[in-house]
């Protein structure tokens, strides 16, 4: 039981270190910029609010602060992490058996070499600094 709240902790913040997963943390942000939005206009359905925040191009109104910080309105500057795992050696189990490689016999180009014909003049441009 404790190795399975161990884990499911580990990947909850795995998830949400290295992915984008913690912005559904600002949902209540969204919720509230909608409330917003109903307050001014009561016809406006939630459709239409999420068409009007992630589906046009980005304009500077006055709540344009309020717009950036719903759920992905901006990264965040996810970093990924690298995390060692050790396992103890008696748990591994070692294979006895070699995987032979693969050797192709039959080697296809398969781009074909295209000839470039260079001009004097732009030759000339790509010319050594010379001493004056």
């Amino acid at each position: 039981m404790l190795s399975r709240i161990i884990a499911i902790s580990c990947l909850i913040v795995y998830l949400f270190t290295t992915t984008e997963l913690h912005q559904l943390l600002k949902i209540p942000v969204l919720i509230q910029h909608y409330q917003e939005h109903k307050e001014i206009d009561s016809a406006i359905t939630f459709w239409e609010f999420m068409s009007m925040h992630y589906s046009q191009p980005d304009d500077h109104d006055a709540d344009h602060e309020k717009d950036m910080k719903l759920p992905f309105k901006t990264d965040d500057g996810c970093m990924s992490f690298i995390t060692a795992v050790y396992v103890t050696p008696s748990a591994t189990t070692i294979p006895t058996e070699v995987i032979k490689p693969i050797y192709y016999s039959e080697k296809k180009e398969h781009f074909q070499k295209q000839v470039s014909l260079q001009s004097s003049f732009l030759a000339s441009i790509w010319q050594p600094p010379r001493n004056c």
